[in-house]
């Protein structure tokens, strides 16, 4: 059996961070390390200098992306330290040619990263005939968010081209055993380690499945089960983080304190304390879904109680938001169900029939539509459009994951602001 090689990317902007977490990663297994974009961008070849001072006898892939000038960027990264370069299998014909060029008189190898090429296989081909070392499979962050896979590019090149393959973009423990099946040498994880509260554990977990190469039967989830899987892992904060602060209802808070609320928007049109609507709505509504009602902003009168609530419970209706009032909420705790709402009153109106259920409303000002998602918990409740719930659910998990390495950064001993390096990032 092959020996794989298991690459930690470095993608993050501070150095101090980078050097700790590159040292965690190869006490836990790790073979290379390399020197993601974002940090060389923000401290330039000193990145890739500090690396190699710290680790003498690691080798370091400098993920420059050549686009151009191969020979002085080749050049500049090798003198730094590095013993990879990586370029961009889409630069011109002359980039690659002179990158080869440079990296053989410095003694070091040239990864071509495919990331956005048309015809990889092709390309692939063409690049192993000019001499490059390694061939990267790699679908990026930004395409990783709307659904891309790298281990499909991987399994397209598989067996046409015969110098290494390395693959790089969302890959876990699970994805990094199925990698080396689908013909990788070279194993490229970022946020799955760098982001984790233990680093070390993290890249080991990721090193023995390497090791240990045992067929496994994965269940492929449905688009809905994925991102229900994802949203139920990440808190509303999260997610209003991943749309760039938006999303976000304003003014309506969880009824039952510690609840947590993910699904597709039924949404209700009502009038102030008319329940008629929301309650029928129930019917309509099915398992896993939430009902979302426009009250038209009265908090003074409740469409919705505890009777209400329990035919959700009975039904399997994953949670309610009112932009008004709700009542009966000693019986809802008790259920310990999620219903969130704007304020909490005694009095019901009638049952007069007035509104819609399933078109577009306003709720804690925000316009949601049928079949956008809704997620809520103790922080509030954010709307995500139908359209980009997978691209965002995978964002907030990113974020989730960045988080729990900061947080582990702070029990350490640091400061948010240290972390951040705040100063330096000020917009000046």
């Amino acid at each position: 059996m092959k020996t794989v090689i298991l690459q930690v990317a470095l993608d993050m902007l501070e150095l101090k961070r980078a050097l700790q977490i590159a040292q965690e990663s190869l006490e836990g297994g790790a073979d290379w390390i390399e020197v993601g974009t974002p940090l060389i961008k923000s401290e330039g070849m000193q990145a890739i200098r500090s690396m190699r001072d710290h680790f003498p006898d690691s080798l370091i892939v400098a993920d420059m992306k050549v686009a151009d000038t191969g020979t002085m960027e080749v050049e500049m990264a090798a003198k730094a330290g590095a013993n990879v370069v990586c370029v961009l299998a889409e630069a011109d014909d002359s980039v690659i040619a002179e990158a080869v060029r440079a990296a053989r008189l410095y003694g070091i190898q040239i990864m071509a990263d495919l990331i956005n090429v048309k015809d990889p296989v092709c390309r692939a081909t063409e690049l192993e005939a000019m001499g490059v070392d390694i061939i990267c499979a790699h679908a990026g962050i930004d395409q990783q968010m709307m659904g891309k896979n790298s281990l499909e590019l991987l399994t397209s090149l598989s067996g046409h081209v015969h110098i290494p393959l390395a693959v790089a973009g969302g890959i876990d423990a699970q994805a990094a055993g199925e990698a080396v099946r689908y013909g990788a040498d070279i194993v490229i994880v970022g946020g799955r380690i760098t982001r984790s509260a233990n680093v070390t554990a993290s890249t080991h977990e990721i090193r023995s499945e390497l090791n240990n190469l045992s067929l496994k039967s994965v269940e492929k989830k449905s688009p809905d089960e994925e991102i229900r899987s994802l949203l139920r892992e990440v808190s509303a904060p999260n997610v209003s983080d991943a749309m760039h602060r938006k999303g976000a209802m304003s003014g309506i808070v969880s009824i039952c304190g510690k609840v947590k609320m993910v699904g597709r928007a039924v949404t209700v049109q009502t009038f102030a304390g008319d329940w008629a609507k929301p309650v029928e709505a129930i019917d309509v509504a099915r398992k896993d879904e939430v009902i979302v009602i426009n009250n038209d902003g009265a908090t003074h009168i409740a469409p919705w109680g505890e009777l209400a609530t329990l035919s959700c419970v009975k039904k399997g209706i994953a949670g309610v938001v009112i932009d008004g009032a709700v009542r009966d909420v000693d019986d809802i705790r008790a259920m310990k169900y999620p219903v969130f709402a704007k304020s909490i009153v005694p009095n019901a109106g009638e049952p007069k029939g007035f509104g819609e259920i399933n078109a577009e409303i306003q709720c804690g000002g925000q316009s949601v539509r049928p079949g956008d998602w809704i997620t809520g918990d103790e922080s509030g409740v954010v709307v995500i459009p139908a359209s980009r719930a997978y691209e965002i659910a995978r964002r907030a998990w990113e974020i989730r994951k960045n988080e729990e390495r900061i947080r582990e950064e702070i029990l350490r001993g640091s400061t948010l602001s240290e972390v951040a390096e705040l100063v330096k990032w000020e917009k000046k």
